[in-house]
């Protein structure tokens, strides 16, 4: 058939630069801009940064190669890869599974980057800088407002669509390639003149000077598990995706793990170095929370010279990482989409799309549904859909074999045995144990009820995607026949 031939002619990143560009903005958001501060407020500053740096490379970088290698060596979106890999229709469910989780957290992640769109705009008209700005009055009557939260989340939506209809090389290449570099240089700025500021050296002593009582607590380990974990967006299938429109001679232990840990890493710290010279040298309590940066810094920049600049050099940073991850979180579905129906690529960017539009409107209506949404899915779903990704490599597959067949052709960087028990071991211990770990923090507390329709949920997805596609895999035109090249 002409379109399934045509399908076969896989679009290719155009250059390396852009390949790594894609990667560190899909992975560099909201985790690592608003979360990523106030996340080492509360867990002691440094010593929380240790402990994250030591995870993100001992656990985030091996998983990340694995990933990816799976993408480049089946050239398929998360439903193939499954099918090409494990050989079974049943098994495709297990990449529905992970499709759906995908769109659930686009569903309720796209009102934040309305959020952040929402600050951006504000901060070029100079709003936090004028006579009398209030910036708690000025976010409850943003979120409580309707109309303007929801038309927010459209304006984000057919932002992200009208970038994924010009494909990956036109489309996504060509906007994080210069939005992810001014993103840096806005961080940079920002975080240069916070420490020029009196009492800004404090905020950076704080957060890169150990407590190293902190590493002796479990809270702080769970905590940099998480951030490490969740920030790279390892199991997201954003990897896996990415990875499929590599050629055959790209480098996935340098492209797809190190440098996109790296990428990850800078930003979070430039994140850290850009807020808590500011936070320290305006009094801000550095554990504030969530609110730390949309009322918090909101405060401040009335007050320091020049504050108009930084504001929007801060807010415009923001929204650049909130949105670069969009993209790569809607991606997976637009790709899995494109090659399992008759769908083109114009007619899967809108059904994409159109659907997690639909379903993030109860989360830009009530704050309170997205914080629900975020727990069921971030504490049980993401960790079920990391599990199902690794289980490839480390179960089906096998590390030795992907080691040596795929992940080190033409790699700048040797991967050794030592890859092979932390893939298949290291990595599942780990997420089971967050898994386990929001289970029994949840008992007893106001997220025991949550904790059980956020398991169940995740048991009845698993059930009924298997199912579903046990029956109806015959019928999809756009996966071929697994072969065992590997699509390649």
């Amino acid at each position: 058939m002409q379109d399934s031939e045509t399908r076969t002619a896989r679009e290719e990143w155009g250059s390396r630069f852009g390949f790594l560009m894609a990667m560190v903005g899909a992975m560099v958001g909201a985790g690592n801009i608003w979360r990523m501060p106030f996340t080492t407020g509360q867990n002691g500053g440094g010593a929380f940064l240790i402990a994250y740096i030591l995870l993100l490379y001992v656990v985030a970088v091996p998983g990340l190669m694995a990933e990816t290698m799976i993408g480049r060596y089946t050239n398929r979106g998360v439903i193939g890869a499954f099918n090409q890999i494990l050989e079974s229709k049943r098994a495709r469910g297990l990449g529905l599974v992970v499709l759906i989780v995908n769109v659930a957290v686009m569903s309720y992640y796209a009102p934040i980057i309305g959020w952040a769109l929402y600050y951006a705009g504000h901060s070029l008209l100079a709003t936090f800088t004028q006579p009398g700005f209030q910036p708690q009055a000025f976010w409850e009557g943003f979120i409580s407002n309707p109309a303007l939260v929801i038309g927010l989340h459209t304006v984000t939506m057919a932002s992200i669509a009208g970038v994924l209809l010009f494909g990956i090389r036109r489309g996504i290449e060509r906007v994080v390639k210069w939005m992810i570099p001014l993103l840096v240089f806005a961080l940079v700025a920002v975080g240069v003149r916070g420490v020029t500021l009196s009492g800004g050296m404090e905020g950076v002593a704080f957060a890169f000077t150990p407590d190293w009582t902190y590493l002796t607590r479990g809270s702080t380990w769970v905590a940099a598990l998480s951030q490490a974990l969740f920030s790279t967006g390892l199991g997201w299938g954003i990897a896996l995706t990415y990875g499929s429109y590599l050629g055959r001679y790209d480098d996935v232990p340098l492209g797809g793990g190190m440098f996109t840990a790296i990428g990850n890493t800078s930003v979070g710290l430039l994140a850290v170095f850009a807020t808590f010279p500011i936070v320290f040298a305006f009094g801000i309590e550095p554990t504030a929370g969530s609110n730390l940066l949309f009322i918090s810094l909101a405060e401040v920049f009335p007050e320091l010279p020049g504050g108009a600049l930084w504001a929007v050099l801060f807010f415009v940073s923001f929204f650049f990482a909130t949105f670069s991850s969009g993209l790569g979180i809607t991606e997976v579905g637009v790709t899995t989409v494109s090659e399992e129906t008759r769908l083109s690529r114009t007619g899967s960017v809108l059904a994409v799309c159109g659907i997690i539009w639909l379903l993030g409107l109860p989360s830009a209506y009530s704050s309170s549904f997205l914080g629900q949404m975020d727990f069921m899915f971030g504490s049980f779903g993401l960790p079920l859909s990391t599990l199902a990704i690794i289980a490839l490599v480390a179960w089906k597959l096998g590390p030795e074999r992907a080691r040596v067949i795929d992940l080190n052709r033409n790699a700048g960087i040797y991967v050794g045995r030592w890859w092979n028990p932390v893939v298949k071991y290291v990595i599942p211990a780990v997420v089971v144990f967050i898994l386990g770990y929001g289970v029994v923090t949840s008992i007893g507390t106001e997220n025991q009820t949550l904790m059980i329709l956020g398991i169940g949920l995740m048991i009845a997805l698993v059930v009924v995607s298997t199912t579903v596609m046990s029956v109806v895999g015959d019928v999809s035109s756009g996966s071929p026949e697994p072969t065992s090249e590997g699509g390649n």
